[in-house]
């Protein structure tokens, strides 16, 4: 048998078939996204799209030819999608809103979470200087605002929290080191003036009206021991 060169080994990885025009390409990531109920991520595209594809580069096109429309195509977290301009969300409104009031606690835990992510439940408690309840986390759990994040390598391998997807599009944020700082949340009056306690290093928008039943009692585990 003749010896293999080079050259073909160049041709046998080489696709059968070269990528489709770059505009048929943003076509093809515009169909994905606008089907897509979760935001897609880059790796996603590229899975879904033909081989030799460039889903980034047609990621960016199809976000400039949208920029200026009335949706836009919006970083949120690792994906992407389609969402409303934010100078026409005035538009979106209902007459009747259903609100979900959150408990002081779930407030104070959720802005643990979103700025010291990934954070343990013990450290939530030494942040708070209270322990946290089964019901507060189960709770934002619920809502799809937090979820689990990777074990620690410690002993006991305690759990860690982060924010979702779903937390940082509720908000706008495509990820969470867009949160507003301390100076801001002041200027907005959603900081109290007087000096936080003691280890509380995270922004906390105050809950003048307590809510019955959500004293906070001793820890509960919240997973089973493995």
């Amino acid at each position: 048998m003749p010896d293999r060169t080079d050259d073909d080994d160049a041709s046998s990885s080489a696709p059968d078939f070269p990528p489709p025009p770059m505009d048929q390409q943003e076509r093809m990531v515009e169909a994905i996204l606008f089907a897509s109920a979760q935001p897609v991520s880059v790796r996603d595209l590229s899975a879904r799209l033909p081989a030799g594809c460039d889903p980034a580069e047609a990621l960016a096109a199809l976000r400039r030819r949208y920029a200026d429309r009335g949706v836009t195509v919006e970083r949120l977290g690792d994906g992407y999608a389609f969402r409303t301009a934010p100078d026409l969300s005035f538009l979106m409104q209902t007459e009747t809103i259903e609100q979900r009031r959150l408990s002081r606690a779930a407030v104070e835990t959720l802005a643990i979470i979103a700025y010291h992510q990934p954070v343990t439940r013990a450290e939530i408690e030494e942040i708070r200087g209270v322990a946290v309840s089964r019901g507060t986390l189960d709770q934002l759990i619920e809502m799809e605002w937090v979820r689990m994040g990777r074990r620690r390598m410690t002993p006991g391998r305690p759990a860690t929290f982060v924010v979702t997807e779903v937390f940082l599009d509720h908000f706008g944020l495509e990820s969470a080191r867009d949160l507003p700082g301390l100076s801001e949340l002041r200027a907005a009056g959603l900081l109290e003036s007087r000096p936080p306690a003691e280890g509380m290093a995270v922004p906390v928008v105050p809950d003048d009206e307590d809510q019955e039943g959500d004293a906070e009692g001793p820890a509960e585990d919240l997973f089973e021991d493995e």
